[in-house]
């Protein structure tokens, strides 16, 4: 287009909605399945900010099986009466006006989730169609659209609506009346929004995930306590639910009864099924046999209830609890309060006019926050119940005031927590302190700033300072004991963290010396280390060997180039039970550290290490086994990446040997277990192959010469690894807290509870 041709009939004007259809993207992020998913947040958000207003107890999600979504509350109702400035109803100036509801002013609502006015009338407009109906006045009124414009569905059958069905559209400019479909008792109240996705807008991607919706419906019963949820998916035949377990509430709280071919589950019991695996072959060893669960579209959905309850009264000290993997360094902490401050805003004016008023502000703040066993991080925030997964001045706020309180009460006891304080690298750093820390932070602002319509990131500033201050107070009587009840906790905490910046320093140091590239950087490794010849850093494996007899055979078995060895005396150290410190002072466990090359903990690199195989070479007795569970603890623990990769194997050495005679005098058959001996045994017999009675029993791999050794164990032409997985690391962090910690009685429990359950053959001995 030529630049004198350009005016004012080459402008485009967008009016009402057209605009979020022809920009998605600027108001839910993408067309993919984070903006599909982002449509339902916001229609459930509008819901639970009438739970936080006091109006609303019971929320239901109900997903259809022909792909439609509906959320009905028993909040107020969207107004029905007529809007004074637009002559529309309240109900269609809100689900098609743009920044148009009662979150602009002051009156109707404090804190909410959805506060930019533009959620339903934003899912309104990127639905091929949406129908509400509004409770209210004794009346039940309803409405439709068609990607955001009103107007009237002929439906061929009214009880199963479609977005195909034939539509008739109101009038531009001009009001649609609201349908009266029912009456219901005066006191009744509610919305209910169902809404089709328009596949015109979102791509051929876009799924929804269920378990996406399981975990934002859970962590909103958390931050409203008392707010049940329930998610109804009829794709799940009714059949599906006969095996659910009922959800345990107080009797005096107890909802209606459902339908006897309904049941519910209550999240206290955590009893979401999941599709169940095994090995994948006899050299692939798993930690557990979890499968991984994929989401897929509506009817493509892997197993879940078809009714799902959700209620918690304990806020985020229970959010908390929930979230605590392994075992706890302290109690739950609670910081609560409140501060105020003083925020320029616009006012909207009897006429509608908008004008700058200065207003004074409330900030509540309620934070749970705890340490467990392991570097994990797991910090949550939410602003006003929608969670800020980046963060904001909420989160810097707590972040600081811990911080700065931790630093002091190390400082103050120094001495006692062995650190030298004129070291200037010993200092306790922000990692240090979220090694473990399990916290929720929430926040309750009028009107936040969010950086974008998605909320991702809390950009209120205000905010920051009230949170350092009731931090640093109330966090700062906790962690230096003052407090009543918290002095031995804030032992706990400091000793686990002091652990922590120890365990950053030894890896700094230990990375500097563990890469092989000269002969001196060699020369820095344990005296006890066989390595293999440098150059070969691809191929390269540690063989960790139990005892020093078994050493001196597999030095002669091993092929030098790329194999290389580490003794260890006996069982190392439970590394679940002992403390951060301790596992660094143990002198087999640095050992490995050291070797592997790649760091610990959070600050370990996987790739810097030294070795693309870990070889745990052990007797197959007991012994052998309790010492691959103490080495797989120390490996998940703290160089969990190694067990991510698939570095982490377990060889499997033979019990028996077989020694043929006659014509097959000379060979030798190998056999792993009684059963498999029985067997062989059986089969020589039956092909009638003669074989040495004096059947050669290995009490430990100490019995084998070194030829022996190698065929069976140790050459990657003959033997047998078990490759360690982990497929599920929260799984798998359960099952090592409860088997390998302190508490004692869950794991006699669960012993109880499996022992019908007990296979011989999946004993690894």
């Amino acid at each position: 287009m030529a630049t004198e041709d350009y005016g004012a009939k080459d402008l485009a004007v967008l009016e009402g909605l057209d605009a979020v259809r022809k920009r998605p993207g600027m108001y839910i992020g993408t067309t993919d399945s984070q903006g599909l998913m982002h449509c339902l947040w916001e229609i459930i958000d509008n819901s639970v900010d009438e739970a936080l207003a006091g109006f609303c107890t019971d929320i239901t999600v109900t997903l259809h099986a022909d792909g439609s979504v509906e959320v009905a509350d028993n909040g107020r109702g969207i107004p029905v009466d007529k809007e004074p400035k637009t002559g529309l109803s309240g109900v269609e100036v809100v689900l098609t006006k743009l920044h148009a509801g009662a979150k602009f002013g002051n009156s109707s609502y404090n804190a909410v989730g959805g506060l930019h006015g533009v959620g339903s009338s934003v899912v309104n407009a990127l639905s091929s169609r949406l129908d509400v109906e509004v409770d209210r006045d004794g009346k039940t009124h309803h409405m439709a659209f068609h990607q955001g414009h009103p107007g009237v569905y002929t439906d061929a059958d009214p009880a199963n609506p479609s977005p195909d069905s034939p539509f008739k559209r109101t009038r531009k400019n001009r009001p649609t009346e609201l349908e009266i479909i029912g009456k219901v008792s005066p006191k009744t109240t509610g919305t209910r929004i169902r809404y089709w996705a328009d596949p015109e807008i979102f791509n051929k991607t876009a799924e929804f995930s269920y378990e996406q919706l399981v975990d934002r419906v859970r962590q909103t019963s958390f931050l409203v306590p008392g707010l049940k949820i329930t998610i109804v998916d009829e794709n799940v035949p009714q059949s599906a639910a006969d095996s659910m377990v009922s959800a345990q509430v107080p009797e005096s709280d107890a909802p209606s009864p459902l339908p006897e071919d309904q049941s519910v589950v209550s999240d206290d019991v955590h009893e979401l099924p999941v599709n169940n695996g095994g090995n994948d072959s006899e050299e692939d060893f798993s930690l557990n046999a979890s499968s991984e669960v994929v989401d897929g579209a509506f009817g493509e959905q892997p197993a879940h209830p078809r009714v799902v309850e959700f209620r918690h009264t304990g806020g985020v000290k229970d959010f908390v609890d929930f979230l605590s993997k392994g075992e706890p360094v302290s109690d739950i902490w609670r910081i609560q309060g409140e501060g105020t401050y003083k925020e320029e805003t616009q006012a909207v004016g009897e006429g509608g006019e908008l004008h700058a008023q200065e207003i004074e502000r409330t900030c509540g703040i309620d934070i749970a926050l705890r340490w467990v066993n392991g570097y994990d991080t797991t910090i949550r925030s939410f602003v006003n119940i929608v969670e800020t997964p980046g963060g904001g001045t909420h989160v810097d706020g707590f972040m600081n005031g811990i911080t700065k309180q931790i630093r002091k009460a190390v400082e103050d006891n120094a001495r006692k927590l062995k650190v030298n304080l004129k070291d200037s690298a010993m200092r306790v750093e922000r990692d240090d302190i979220q090694a473990g820390l399990v916290a929720v932070v929430t926040a309750r602002v009028a009107e936040p700033q969010f950086q974008g319509q998605t909320k991702d990131v809390l950009g209120t500033a205000q905010v920051k300072p009230i949170v350092t201050r009731l931090t640093d107070k109330q966090f700062g009587e906790m962690i230096t004991g003052s407090k009543r009840g918290y002095k031995e906790q804030s032992g706990r905490v400091l000793e686990k963290i002091v652990g922590e910046m120890h365990a950053r320093i030894q890896s700094r140091k230990a990375k500097e010396v563990t890469r092989r590239k000269n002969a001196l950087e060699s020369a820095s490794m344990p005296a006890k280390l066989s390595d293999c010849q440098p150059g070969n850093d691809d191929i390269a494996e540690l063989f960790i060997v139990e005892g020093d007899s078994a050493l001196g055979t597999a030095k002669a078995a091993r092929n030098a180039g790329f194999q290389a060895l580490l003794p260890i005396r006996g069982k190392i150290l439970n590394v679940q039970k002992a403390s951060i410190t301790q596992m660094l002072s143990n002198k087999e466990c640095a050992a490995i550290i050291q070797v592997v090359g790649a760091g610990s903990g959070q600050s370990f690199d996987i790739e810097q290490s030294r070795y693309h195989k870990i070889i745990m070479m052990t007797d197959a007795d007991v012994d052998g086994a309790h010492i691959r569970i103490l080495l797989l603890t120390l490996f998940y623990r703290y160089m969990r990446p190694l067990i991510e990769h698939g570095y982490v194997y377990a060889a499997v050495p033979p019990l028996h040997r077989i020694a043929l005679t006659g014509s097959h005098k000379g060979e030798y058959i190998y056999t792993y277990s009684d059963d498999e001996l029985a067997g062989k045994l059986a089969d020589l017999d039956k092909q009638h192959i003669g074989y040495n009675d004096d059947i050669q029993r290995y009490k430990g791999l100490g019995e084998m010469d070194a030829d022996q050794l190698a065929d069976t164990t140790m050459d990657p032409r003959t033997r047998m690894l078990r490759r360690i997985r982990m497929e599920d690391a929260a799984q798998a962090s359960e099952i090592f807290s409860l088997l390998m910690g302190d508490d004692v009685p869950p794991r006699k429990q669960f012993i109880v509870d499996n022992a019908d359950d007990f296979d011989r053959s999946k004993i690894d001995t």
